[in-house]
C-alpha cells in the first residue's frame, strides 16, 4: 500500500468539467440552457466535457449524442472540449474495437479529446486485454483520455489493477485517464505510480466525495464542477496562489458533493439540475427517462448551499 501522497500547494489545477444535459418539462433536450451550460464552463476557464455520464450518455439515442457533438463542437473555446467515445452494448457482449473507433473518430474530427467510456464489452476484458484494447485506440488517434468508472456510477462499472493502469501509461497518445473509483487510496496509488513512470501523464481525479485530491497532483474531471463551474474554477485559482480561502470554498463544494453524490449515486445528476434551476441556469429540474430522480425535500437544502456559495465568492 502506497503512502499518503504530499500536499503539492501552487500548482495550477488543469480542470475539465461534464456539462449537464438539461431536458424540459415535455421531454425533449432543452439546447437552449445546454449552450448556457457549455459557456459558462468555457467562460470559467475550464473544459467542456459532453456525452458523459452527467450528460445522460447511456441514455441518448445515436442521434441526439451526434447533435451533442456538434453543438460542443461549435461552440468550444480555444482550448477545445473533451467528449465521451461511448459504445452502447449488453451484458455479454464482446468488445468491438471498430465500434469504438467510429466514436473515437467522431470526437476526434469534431475537434475533441476522445474520453473512452467504458461498456460491457470493454470492460469484461482482463487486465491484458484491457492495455491492448487501449493500445490499439492509441495507434488509431494522437490523443484520447482513459476512464475507469466504478459500478456505482453504471452496472458495467470497473476499476483495472494498478499494474493494468500502468500499462496504460505506456500508451504515448493517451494523455491522461479519469478514475472514479470513490477511493482515495486507490487513487493515491495511481498518482505514484503516475510520478514514478510518466510524470506528464494526467491523473483526472473523478472522486466526487474528495475533490480535495487536487491537492495531491490529481487534476480533474468532474459531475460535480456542472453544478458550479465558475466556483470551481475560482476555487482552483485560489490553490494556484496560495490562498487559504480555498479551503473554506472547497468545504461547501465538496459538503455539495457529499449530499449529491449519496446513494443510489446516478440521482446526482437530478440534483445537479435542481441546483441549477434554483440558480437560474436552466430552465426545469426534468430529466429523461431511465434516469433516477431525488426526493423534492433535497431542494431546500441545495438552495442553501446556493445561498452559501454566493457568498463565498
Amino acid at each position: 500500500m502506497t503512502a499518503t501522497p504530499a500536499v503539492r500547494p501552487g500548482r495550477t489545477i488543469l480542470g475539465i468539467s461534464a456539462v449537464l444535459l438539461p431536458f424540459t418539462s415535455e421531454g425533449e433536450v432543452d439546447w437552449r440552457s445546454f449552450a448556457t451550460r457549455r459557456a459558462d464552463t468555457v467562460s470559467a476557464g475550464l473544459l467542456p466535457a459532453v456525452n458523459m455520464d452527467t450528460g445522460y450518455v447511456q441514455l441518448l439515442d445515436p442521434a441526439t449524442r451526434a447533435q451533442v457533438l456538434e453543438r460542443a463542437a461549435g461552440a468550444a473555446g480555444p482550448a477545445g472540449f473533451v467528449a465521451g467515445a461511448f459504445v452502447a452494448d449488453e451484458a455479454g457482449a464482446p468488445f468491438v474495437l471498430d465500434s469504438y473507433l467510429d466514436d473515437v473518430d467522431a470526437v476526434a474530427g469534431a475537434g475533441g479529446t476522445p474520453v473512452i467510456f467504458p461498456s460491457y464489452g470493454l470492460n469484461a476484458l482482463d487486465d491484458a486485454a484491457w492495455v491492448a484494447a487501449q493500445e490499439a485506440i492509441g495507434r488509431h488517434v494522437d490523443r484520447f483520455i482513459g476512464f475507469e468508472l466504478g459500478p456505482m456510477f453504471v452496472p458495467y462499472g470497473r476499476i483495472y489493477s494498478l499494474d493494468a493502469y500502468e500499462g496504460l501509461l505506456g500508451v504515448g497518445s493517451c494523455v491522461g485517464a479519469k478514475h472514479s473509483s470513490l477511493s482515495r487510496a486507490a487513487e493515491w496509488d495511481r498518482l505514484a505510480v503516475r510520478d514514478r513512470v510518466r510524470p506528464d501523464f494526467h491523473v483526472f481525479t473523478g472522486n466526487d466525495l474528495a475533490i480535495d485530491m487536487v491537492c495531491y497532483g490529481s487534476d480533474y474531471l468532474l459531475g460535480l464542477s456542472a453544478f458550479a463551474p465558475a466556483a470551481f474554477a475560482e476555487r482552483d485559482r485560489r490553490w494556484a496562489d496560495g490562498d487559504r480561502s480555498f479551503h473554506e470554498l472547497n468545504d461547501l463544494l465538496q459538503y455539495l458533493g457529499a449530499f449529491a453524490f449519496r446513494a443510489p449515486v446516478p440521482a446526482y445528476r437530478h440534483d445537479a439540475a435542481l441546483f441549477l434551476q434554483l440558480r437560474g441556469r436552466i430552465a426545469s429540474d426534468a430529466t429523461p427517462p431511465g434516469a433516477p430522480r431525488r426526493d423534492e425535500s433535497d431542494r431546500a437544502v441545495l438552495a442553501d448551499i446556493a445561498r452559501q456559495l454566493d457568498e463565498l465568492q
